[in-house]
C-alpha cells in the first residue's frame, strides 16, 4: 500500500467548473494533462486540441492554452538553429526503426503492468523510455531501460499508474534513430469503497514507525537486478475470492481522502499457507505496523512482490525462494480488519494488477 493524498481538492474543482477555467495555465511539478483537465472543468482530448499535442509528455514551465481563450497559431516550421523535432508517436500495435520490430499492446487500462516486446537482429541495442510518466506520480519516471532477453527476442516491462487515464508514451531508440508510441488507457470503472475503520485499526496509519517502514519498502523498489524467473507466476493463496480489488478507491475513515489499493485481498482463514508467487529473493521480511507481517521478493527486472498481514513469516532476508514454496501464514495483522492476504506485484515501485501476472511469463 503506498499512500498518496490526492493532489485536486474538490473545492478547487468546484471553483474551477464554476468559472469556466478561460485562459492559459503554467504547469508545475506532478501535473499531468489529466490532472490538469480535471482541475480546469475540461478534459485531455479538448487540451490537447487547443494546444497541438502529439501526446501526453507536458514539461513544468510549459503554457498550455485553456477552453476560452484563443491559442495562438501554431509556431512556423522550425529553423536550422532549432532543435530537431520529436516524431510523432505511431499508433499502438507494431512498428518498425533500424532493423527492429516493435510490438506495443493495442490499448491499456490503468494499473497494468505489459511488455513491449522488441525482435530482431539489433533489438537488444535497444533502449527504451516512458516520456509520457515525467510529471506522473511515480518513481524514476522516464528511466532508461534495457530489454530483456536473447537471440533477437526481447521484452521491456512497463506499468500504468493507478489514476493516469491519458495515452501512455514510449521511445525506442536504437543509435541515432528514435520511434515513437502512443498506447491508449482506460479507467477501471470502480466506485469508492468506505471502509470507515475503527480508531484502533486506522490509528496505524499514524504510527511512528511507518516513516522507517515505508523507507525500507522504497529500498527495495529501488533494486535493478536481473531477471530470475522462467516459469509462469501462480496464485500465493489456494483462493480466488476477493474482498477488496486491485485499483479499488478508497476511504479508510469517515470524510477521508480516497486513496488506491495498490494490491489484490484475498480472505482466508488465520494459519492459509502463503506461497511465492516466483522465484526471487526475499528482501525484507518481519512485522510492520501498517503492512503487518510482511514479506518482499526481488524477482528481478524491477519487478517486487509483497504479502502483508500475515501471522507468521518464515523467511528471512537474502533467502533465495522458488515458485510455491511457503513463506509465511495468512493473519490480520498491521491495517488489517479480518484474515486475509494483501498481495501486490510491483513494476520498478507501482503497484500493478496481480491477475495480469497469474499463469504467465510476461503479462500481456
Amino acid at each position: 500500500m503506498r499512500f498518496r493524498h490526492p493532489k485536486r481538492p474538490a473545492l478547487l474543482l468546484a471553483a474551477a467548473l464554476l468559472l469556466g477555467a478561460a485562459g492559459a495555465y503554467t504547469v508545475k511539478p506532478g501535473d499531468t494533462l489529466f490532472s490538469i483537465a480535471r482541475a480546469h472543468g475540461t478534459t485531455v482530448e479538448e487540451l490537447t486540441r487547443l494546444n497541438h499535442l502529439t501526446g501526453a509528455a507536458i514539461e513544468v514551465g510549459q503554457t498550455l492554452w485553456l477552453p476560452g481563450e484563443v491559442p495562438p497559431t501554431p509556431a512556423p516550421a522550425a529553423q536550422a538553429s532549432d532543435p530537431p523535432a520529436l516524431p510523432q508517436p505511431v499508433p499502438a500495435g507494431t512498428s518498425q526503426i533500424a532493423g527492429v520490430t516493435v510490438t506495443a499492446p493495442a490499448r491499456l487500462r490503468m494499473g497494468d503492468a505489459f511488455v513491449l516486446r522488441l525482435s530482431g537482429p539489433r533489438a537488444g541495442q535497444a533502449t527504451v523510455r516512458f516520456p509520457s510518466e515525467v510529471g506522473e506520480d511515480v518513481r524514476l519516471p522516464n528511466e532508461k531501460l534495457t530489454p530483456i532477453g536473447a537471440a533477437g527476442e526481447y521484452v521491456v516491462l512497463g506499468r500504468v499508474v493507478l489514476g493516469k487515464t491519458t495515452p501512455v508514451v514510449y521511445e525506442v531508440s536504437v543509435g541515432d534513430d528514435l520511434v515513437r508510441g502512443s498506447i491508449p488507457v482506460a479507467d477501471l470503472g470502480q466506485t469508492v469503497q468506505h471502509l470507515n475503520l475503527p480508531p484502533s485499526i486506522s490509528g496505524k496509519l499514524e504510527d511512528p514507525g511507518r516513516k522507517a517502514e515505508d523507507a525500507a519498502v522504497e529500498k527495495a523498489y529501488a533494486l535493478r537486478t536481473p531477471q530470475v524467473w522462467t516459469r509462469p507466476f501462480q496464485p500465493a493463496v489456494n483462493v480466488k475470492a476477493q474482498s477488496s480489488a486491485f485499483g479499488q478507491p478508497r476511504t479508510y475513515v469517515a470524510g477521508g481522502p480516497v486513496l488506491y489499493h495498490y494490491g489484490t485481498d484475498y480472505p482466508a482463514p488465520v494459519g492459509t499457507a502463503v506461497l511465492a508467487v516466483n522465484d526471487g529473493t526475499v528482501v525484507l521480511a518481519g512485522k510492520y505496523p501498517v503492512r503487518g507481517g510482511l514479506v518482499v521478493i526481488d524477482h528481478g527486472a524491477g519487478l517486487t512482490s509483497l504479502y502483508f498481514h500475515q501471522s507468521k513469516v518464515l523467511v528471512k532476508p537474502g533467502q533465495k525462494v522458488t515458485r510455491g514454496q511457503k513463506i509465511g501464514e495468512v493473519g490480520t495483522t498491521g491495517l488489517s480488519a479480518g484474515p486475509h492476504l494483501h498481495l501486490e506485484m510491483r513494476v520498478r515501485g507501482e503497484g500493478t494488477n496481480p491477475a495480469g501476472w497469474m499463469n504467465r511469463i510476461w503479462p500481456r
